[in-house]
This record gives C-alpha cells, sequence and structure tokens, in this order.
C-alpha cells in the first residue's frame, strides 16, 4: 500500500473577527477552518482566545507542517488538515459519528454490521483514534437515505 502523504500549508491568514483561518494547501485546496472550539478546549491555546491581535499574527511554519503564533503557540498541519476535512463536509467528526450511531440505538456491533466494518474500527473512528474516513461518512448518508 502506498503511503499516504497529507498536504502541507503553503499560506494562512486569520478571518478578521473571528477564530477563522484561511489555508492554501500545496495541493492547491483554499478551505477556511473555525478553530474557536479546538483553542477553546485547552490551556494552551489561552492567549489565542484573548487577544485578536495576537491571533492575527498566525503563520506557516518553516516547512509547512504546521502554523505558529508568537506567542510560543503551533498547530500541526495534520490537525488542521482533519478539521478542514471535517468542516467542508468531506469527511465526519469522531463525535457526528457517535451521535449518528446513538440516534439510531445502534450498538458498536449492529453499526459495524450496516457499514460492513469491523467493530473495532468504529471503536477506533468514534474514540478519535482514527480518522472516519469518507466512505464511511459517505455510508452514514446513504443509510439515512
Amino acid at each position: 500500500m502506498p503511503k499516504k502523504t497529507l498536504p502541507r500549508i503553503k499560506a494562512v491568514r486569520a478571518l478578521p473577527g473571528s477564530r477563522k483561518l484561511e489555508i492554501q494547501w500545496d495541493n492547491g485546496l483554499k478551505i477556511r477552518a473555525d478553530i474557536s472550539s479546538l483553542i477553546g478546549q485547552f490551556r494552551f491555546y489561552a492567549p489565542l482566545r484573548r487577544s485578536d491581535k495576537q491571533f492575527a499574527a498566525v503563520r506557516v511554519g518553516d516547512i509547512g507542517t504546521d502554523i505558529v503564533w508568537d506567542c510560543g503557540v503551533d498547530m500541526s498541519a495534520d490537525t488542521l488538515w482533519r478539521l478542514c476535512m471535517e468542516q467542508s463536509g468531506l469527511t465526519m467528526s469522531s463525535a457526528a459519528l457517535r451521535d449518528w450511531r446513538k440516534k439510531r440505538s445502534l450498538s458498536l456491533e449492529a453499526a459495524a454490521e450496516a457499514l460492513g466494518i469491523s467493530r473495532r474500527m468504529i471503536a477506533y473512528y468514534e474514540s478519535g483514534k482514527k480518522p472516519v474516513p469518507r466512505v464511511v461518512a459517505l455510508a452514514t448518508r446513504g443509510l439515512d437515505a
């Protein structure tokens, strides 16, 4: 199986009056990402919550594998790519998969059978240990239809 490489960040800018970023990836995609919930979860990101000026000072790290702020805070391209894919509807978050399963009163086993994957993979996806593949996200939509 070929090695999967994630795109690198080519450019980034903060959108005024929000905690959103516009990210230009080296594969040509330009995607907006709302990182407010992410920076709201962890104390590490507190300087970005407190100051619009600090948040606006975002820049791409040395080799495009992260973004950085002058206050010593950074965020990996992997995290941002996953967030961009979730928010653009190209994949599904772990919480969204868990909510889908619970709304339908499905056990892990029943959800796995319906989606044609193993119970273990459902557990990995719901825990966030592995990103939910697009095919699984699409399958949940297909089952809803």
